[in-house]
């Protein structure tokens, strides 16, 4: 994963070869966001975190999360993108451009009636 530092540059994290699965997040061009690629689970929960703290402090109205790469998310990871919907200013929103199928269900299922997550199909 990209993760941007205090200097505004990016470090990458990911699974050594073997092991579970990573996950890489890396900078949208031209617009506020990032794609992502990999698995959201408790190996890449921190990763996943940043992320999305980045999402909530980055100020722009519209934050596209960029997750047609993104393999499988599990409930905990949906958790803390509840969280940080949750924690967006009014008028605020996260968008999340084709994510696993599993995503909007769960946000449906545990999550009804959140505001400040729109899921785009493209």
């Amino acid at each position: 994963m990209d993760i941007p530092n205090r200097r505004g540059t990016f470090a990458r994290a990911s699974a050594p070869d073997g092991a579970a699965p990573g996950l890489r997040v890396s900078p949208l061009p031209r617009r506020a966001g990032v794609r992502a690629a990999g698995e959201v689970s408790l190996a890449t929960r921190a990763i996943w975190q940043r992320a999305l703290d980045q999402a909530v402090s980055a100020g722009e109205d519209v934050y596209r999360l960029e997750l047609s790469a993104v393999t499988f998310v599990d409930v905990a990871g949906v958790d803390v993108l509840a969280d940080a919907a949750r924690r967006l200013a009014p008028g605020r929103r996260i968008v999340l451009a084709r994510p696993p199928a599993a995503v909007p269900r769960m946000l449906e299922l545990f999550w009804p009636g959140l505001t400040g997550v729109e899921v785009s199909p493209s």
